[in-house]
């Protein structure tokens, strides 16, 4: 039997999961996500909320510390298997979700999920890999269908680093600007040149204003951790294991995603940019 044999028959209904959601919807977790978020759209607001939509998966999520995992968890086993042959990277390629009706206080929501599919070997830019795409159907409190979402993702080998060198970053068009500037050691912020708007990532259009037209702005490199994780595995060319990986909210009121280089983080540590044009990444370190 081939490892593809041997990954398909997870896609079987043997290995569907379901996921009760463990609250309601509420007001409370609504406004929190939109606080989170930035989304300041009234319709999540007010005395008649309704659930952003793209808030769909928060509702069955489950607690860090969730017992033993679901032996239908076909996804899981999928992961493992994968991993066990060797193919331990993991990235998501693609996402579609439908949304058949907006969720409102009170609704009651369950998944079924599973694996909708799965191909491979195939050669990609990052190394031999199997894509896999995984199906969530949501119901309601009346077991109707109020979205689906498919994700793609997949797995690789990792390339091994013939010089311990960290991989070059990936740039286009509209993130050049960004990798040059970060090797001349000026973290740049890319800023709307009709309503000033600073916005990161970088991006071809102003979502305040929809001009096409952009300047540059230097930060000053200061800021604070918004978010962190503290990265052990799989193992990454040209880090020492393990590093932090950050959300720096920059004083300029933008966040960006950076390498702590020294120094211990918590939320809300005041950190500043400590940039080496050999590292060819958004680098910070702790400040003071």
């Amino acid at each position: 039997m081939s490892l593809l044999d041997d990954l398909q028959r997870y896609c079987s209904a043997e290995y569907v999961m379901e996921r009760v959601g463990l609250d309601p919807i509420n007001a409370a977790m609504i406004r929190h996500w939109c606080e989170a978020m930035g989304d300041a759209n009234p319709d999540y607001a007010g005395e008649d909320p309704i659930a952003p939509p793209h808030m769909l998966g928060a509702w069955v999520m489950r607690p860090m510390d969730w017992p033993p995992a679901d032996p239908k968890d076909g996804r899981r086993a999928l992961i493992a298997a994968l991993d066990d042959a060797g193919y331990s990277g993991i990235v998501a390629t693609t996402t579609e979700q439908t949304y058949v009706r907006p969720l409102k206080p009170g609704d009651r929501i369950r998944a079924r999920i599973g694996v909708d599919g799965v191909a491979g070997p195939k050669q990609t830019a990052l190394g031999e890999g199997y894509f896999f795409t995984t199906r969530s159907e949501y119901l309601d409190q009346h077991d109707a269908v109020v979205g689906v979402e498919l994700f793609g993702m997949l797995k690789f080998k990792p390339r091994a680093s013939s010089t311990g060198e960290r991989p070059a970053p990936a740039m286009n068009e509209d993130t050049r600007f960004f990798w040059e500037g970060i090797a001349r050691g000026e973290l740049l912020i890319q800023r709307c040149a009709s309503c000033k708007a600073l916005r990161h990532p970088p991006q071809p259009m102003c979502a305040a204003c929809r001009s096409l037209d952009w300047d540059t702005v230097v930060s000053s490199g200061a800021g604070e951790v918004y978010s962190y994780t503290v990265h052990h595995h799989p193992p990454m060319p040209g880090f020492e294991m393990p590093y932090t990986v950050a959300l720096v909210a920059l004083d300029e009121g933008v966040r960006m995603l950076a390498t702590i280089a020294r120094g211990e983080v918590q939320i809300g540590t005041r950190v500043r940019a400590a940039l080496d044009p050999a590292i060819q990444a958004p680098l910070f370190e702790v400040d003071g």
